[in-house]
């Protein structure tokens, strides 16, 4: 089919932008699968570099989970891109409008959701911190039971130098965390905030203003990070939402053009 210039740009420009989304989404989709039918081969493999680094995101749980999200996220970069993708090399009007119509309902959950946060702030601010809260009763465990959820509070805190949602005490009734052990070693002061090894020993049996940070809570302390690197967010966020538009524009003007030389 015989296209103007407009149209061959849009077509090709479709098709390279969603075969890098297709091959990547597929990338993360076989990562995913890997992980959750043979984790043990991973395991395996992670060991021919030994490092405490890479040992606690090697924990079967911790796998299991990412595994998980893993392909949650490659599934839906795969079909969308694949929509994009065939549509576009395929010309077909279809694809083309069910591609346009995905990123149409992707830009408007978005936007309703930062619509609905600003709005609701009060509550979203008291929703997100119950929710948090639950992370930490349902999930956070000690010992060597390191779990997904454990592994992102762990390296919350100790990067964010903070500790639970609003203190230490968010730890005291968790069911999966022992309470004889004090705060978690995350909460103290680190030697290496990528192992949570403490300065002091007596942190977590002991903790006070002075080796730990048992008394500031991660809620406030991710906040004031959003807001210190507001102009960063707000450019990806700007960044996202025009390359939807683009996507949008171009799926429907390639419809356009196709149903035009169908007539």
């Amino acid at each position: 089919m015989v296209y103007d210039c407009g149209a061959c740009i849009a077509k090709y420009l479709l098709c390279c932008f969603n075969f890098i989304i297709f091959i990547t989404g597929s990338i993360v989709l076989a990562v995913g699968i890997w992980l959750a039918v043979d984790k043990n081969s991973f395991i395996a493999l992670s060991k021919i570099v030994p490092s405490e680094h890479v040992e606690q995101f090697t924990q079967p749980a911790v796998i299991e989970q990412a595994s998980y999200i893993l392909i949650a996220a490659g599934a839906f970069m795969f079909i969308v891109s694949f929509l994009g993708y065939c549509g576009a090399l395929r010309e077909s009007q279809c694809l083309l409008t069910t591609y346009g119509i995905c990123l149409i309902l992707i830009l408007i959950l978005e936007v309703t959701a930062g619509g609905l946060a600003a709005a609701y702030k009060g509550k979203a601010e008291e929703q997100t911190r119950k929710y948090l809260k639950t992370t930490i009763q349902q999930y956070y465990t000690s010992g060597n039971r390191t779990d997904a959820v454990t592994l992102m509070w762990n390296h919350l805190q100790a990067q964010l130098s903070c500790c639970g949602v609003d203190s230490a005490d968010d730890f005291r009734d968790a069911p999966n965390w022992d309470s004889s052990r004090g705060i978690p070693e995350s909460c103290c002061v680190l030697i290496d905030k990528t192992t949570f090894k403490s300065k002091p020993p007596s942190c977590m049996t002991s903790p006070n203003s002075s080796n730990s940070y048992y008394d500031k809570g991660c809620y406030d302390a991710l906040i004031n990070w959003i807001r210190s690197h507001m102009n960063i967010i707000i450019g990806i966020g700007i960044g996202l939402g025009v390359l939807q538009l683009l996507g949008i524009f171009l799926a429907f003007c390639l419809c356009k053009t196709i149903d035009g030389y169908i007539k």
